[in-house]
């Protein structure tokens, strides 16, 4: 029997093999055992994205909820996720699920679990429903019929879509926005933003917003080398101001300047953190995901913030902004939350706050990132991913444990920390570092590496990439 597993965040696996109905169906029966254990009288948000086959896997989910006696919100149409976790909270519903792989190739799904107050389900109750799924699934989902369900009024159909844009509408200045004369665009990689952005800003420039459930071929992850269409296109205008992209289930961001050029996650949190204290007067707990830059507790400490890392995943920083005051939470591949939303990840909402600040200061987003730099001083991060057979993915990373590497190349290891993955500093001012993770979705190792300028960010991963093959 497959056994199923909870990773960074979620279930993921390929669909018709280990992503199928009864699988799906295994999973819902466990959330909802683990659910009746907390609260006799439970509900729940289900909704799914773009990707294949989400509206019978959510009706899966939700007809075993219903058959336990849960009463069941149904998205109708493709969601985000941030617009399940919205949802969650709108509704009062205990939990959310949402069908989803996020970024992952299309012949991957997934299922992801939020929390009564909008953010993903915290560790150790991820932790107690996989250790109850049970190998094969004892409802009958064949034989239930939502129509029924939906005359006693345990099942509703929700609206999510107008609920989103409604508080996007309540929670930004979007005349000024639209009234700046900045040119912008947006590219939603096929996935589950579209719709909104379209309702927002039907007038700017869109590029994959349509239902594409294969993503073209390409996997809806808003990395540089996902997006060369995108940054070709605005290089192509000369006209577009900044250039929005969000992945497949839209809680994570890519950013472009005018020049089409990549603005990293990185750089988008400095951003923020600039925008939120000094021109809002924001004030909270800075918490980042150990693959992110140290350039963020440089410009903590320049504001008098304080700032604290923890292991990757964004359920780990969700657990944290549930008790602390915290003015953002951010990861490396783009999933950002700020304070006065959702403890959630959000690539609308980030984008919105850009465009807003760009707006408002009347400056460019690249004369910001200056303002940026004036503070933490300039800098490049580039990452690599190395698609490995699996036993030699296990020895880098048994190697990185025994603390074999003393050396990329001519990079001379100063330092080393461990909290999530290794981390290999080059200089005692944190300047140049490497970052060696395997990850925890797919079969590949991600080397990430900063440095003052492009070609030394790229020069490191050269000389990690050689190194750690030459290891093998």
């Amino acid at each position: 029997m497959y056994k199923i597993k909870f990773g960074t965040d979620g279930w993921r696996a390929i669909i018709a093999k280990d992503f199928t109905v009864e699988n799906v169906a295994r999973v819902a029966e466990a959330t909802a055992n683990w659910l009746l254990k907390q609260k006799k009288n439970a509900s729940v948000v289900i909704g799914h994205d773009c990707r294949f086959g989400g509206e019978l896997f959510a009706e899966t989910v939700a007809k075993c909820m219903l058959a336990k006696g849960i009463k069941v919100n149904l998205a109708k149409g493709f969601v985000s996720t941030p617009m399940i976790s919205l949802g969650t909270i709108h509704a009062k519903a205990d939990i959310g699920i949402i069908i989803t792989a996020s970024h992952n190739p299309a012949d991957y799904n997934g299922y992801k679990l939020k929390g009564s107050y909008g953010g993903p389900l915290i560790p150790s109750q991820v932790a107690e429903i996989e250790s109850i799924i049970k190998d094969n699934a004892e409802i009958d989902y064949n034989t239930i019929s939502l129509k029924d369900f939906e005359k006693n009024g345990l099942l509703t159909y929700i609206n999510l879509e107008d609920l989103y844009v409604s508080h996007v509408q309540k929670n930004f200045d979007l005349d000024a926005i639209r009234n700046s004369r900045l040119n912008l665009a947006y590219d939603a990689m096929f996935g589950a933003g579209q719709n909104v952005m379209k309702r927002l800003f039907p007038d700017i420039t869109f590029l994959h917003c349509d239902d594409n459930p294969g993503f073209h071929g390409q996997a809806p992850e808003p990395i540089h080398k996902n997006l060369l269409e995108f940054s070709q296109l605005i290089r192509d205008s000369g006209k577009i101001n900044c250039g929005l992209v969000t992945d497949g289930d839209a809680d994570r961001i890519g950013l472009y300047d005018s020049e089409g050029d990549f603005v990293d996650s990185h750089h988008i949190i400095l951003l923020l953190i600039h925008y939120l204290y000094k021109f809002k007067g924001m004030r909270g707990k800075v918490v980042t995901a150990f693959s992110v830059t140290p350039k963020v507790e440089k410009m903590c400490r320049h504001f008098g913030l304080e700032s604290q890392t923890v292991k990757i995943g964004f359920k780990y920083i969700c657990e944290i902004m549930l008790h602390d005051n915290v003015l953002l939470g951010g990861e490396e591949s783009g999933g950002i939350a700020i304070k006065g939303h959702i403890p959630e990840r959000d690539g609308i909402w980030i984008g919105l706050v850009i465009w807003e600040f760009m707006a408002k200061s009347g400056k460019t987003l690249e004369q910001l990132i200056d303002e940026v730099y004036e503070i933490v001083g300039a800098f490049s991060f580039e990452r690599s991913d190395l698609h490995l057979q699996e036993d030699v993915k296990n020895k880098i990373v048994e190697n990185t444990a025994k603390d074999v590497y003393k050396n990329f190349g001519k990079y001379n290891v100063k330092k080393v920390v461990s909290t999530d993955g290794y981390k290999y500093f080059f200089d005692d001012e944190n300047k140049e570092w490497l970052m060696i993770r395997a990850s925890g979705t797919e079969p590949v190792l991600r080397t990430y590496a900063e440095s003052p300028t492009d070609k030394g960010a790229f020069s490191i991963l050269k000389a990690a990439e050689e190194t750690l093959i030459g290891n093998r």
